[in-house]
């Protein structure tokens, strides 16, 4: 009885992995592309308010680099390879990376907080997938990124004047 409710279990799981090893993909290179972004802008502030920025988004990257490790597990331990090769984690994000000049730390920062938002819209999805298939540590991990997401869209916008 037990072992075929093991075949049962692994196949049922099997067949839901995929999709969620697929959302984490992209979550991770969405993630790798905003951090690589972050860091960018972190070297290239510029402004009356620079010092402030620039510590901001130190802030900002050091945390994003600290989520990617564990995205990236998460895909192994599921079965899969984390990528890791830098065209395809850019080909693979839905965040697009920016070209734009440091010349204006506002612009930046609002350039940025918008490739914030499209990143809390990856990681709702990818909970919302780790829900479907009952993978709740990943689940849990995903709402507390969300959740710092949250609050560096409140401290981007906040720090631009905006609600």
């Amino acid at each position: 009885m037990l072992d075929n409710f093991r075949t049962f279990s692994k196949e049922a799981v099997t067949k839901k992995e995929p999709v969620l090893i697929d959302s984490l993909k992209d979550l991770l290179s969405a993630g790798y592309v905003l951090y690589h972004t972050a860091h960018g802008f972190h070297w290239n502030m510029k402004g009356e308010d620079f010092y402030e920025y620039h510590k901001l988004f130190l802030k900002i990257y050091e945390d994003i680099y600290e989520s990617l490790d564990p995205i990236a597990e998460n895909i192994v331990k599921l079965g899969d390879i984390a990528p890791f090769a830098m065209n395809e984690l850019s080909n693979r994000s839905k965040i697009k990376e920016t070209n734009l000049a440091p010349t204006d730390l506002k612009e930046l920062t609002r350039a940025f907080q918008g490739m914030n938002s499209e990143y809390i819209s990856e990681l709702k999805n990818t909970f919302d997938v780790a829900n479907r298939v009952n993978e709740q540590g990943v689940a849990n991990f995903i709402a507390e990124r969300i959740d710092q997401h949250q609050k560096w869209d409140w401290f981007l916008k906040a720090s631009l004047g905006e609600k």
